[in-house]
């Protein structure tokens, strides 16, 4: 069963359990494939699993920097609902991978692959998109690498 089938799927039960903020949160996640499905339209038949983990993880990552934001306007009702949001989307991406596991990920890439300076950084990120799609935060990776090839 693809993603997309899953999300279809958690929706239609959201629907028969009346279950107000699933619903809205797995449209939101449904309408921003939709579009993607569309910007992508004849460069690619269908998504992939991968490049619907990428949207979700871009998804988590606009509910996160909301709720920085409503944290500096103290607008806890909002802060709330965005939480909610998150926990509706982290339910179709794999396990986060913690930050010490990234760092651990990113030292063995870079020793593989003889990476020596910042110039190696779009290498570094292109591998780990490919190998860790969905189960690692990109933010973090571009963090890391940058202060382990700064070094």
């Amino acid at each position: 069963m693809s993603l997309k089938d899953k999300i279809e799927s958690h929706y239609n039960n959201s629907i028969k359990e009346k279950d107000s903020n699933s619903i809205n949160t797995l449209r939101l996640i449904k309408s921003a494939i939709k579009d993607k499905e569309i910007s992508v339209r004849g460069k690619k038949d269908t998504l992939t699993d991968s490049d619907i983990l990428s949207l979700l993880q871009s998804l988590v990552k606009q509910r996160k920097d909301s709720i920085e934001a409503f944290e500096k306007a103290n607008r806890n009702d909002l802060i709330e609902n965005e939480l909610n949001e998150i926990k509706v989307i982290e339910m179709f991406l794999p396990k986060q991978m913690d930050e010490d596991e990234t760092k651990m990920t990113i030292k063995s890439i870079i020793q593989e692959n003889n990476f020596k300076s910042l110039k190696d950084m779009g290498s570094i990120m292109k591998i780990i998109k490919e190998k860790y799609a969905g189960k690692i935060d990109m933010g973090l990776v571009g963090k890391i690498a940058k202060s382990l090839l700064g070094s």
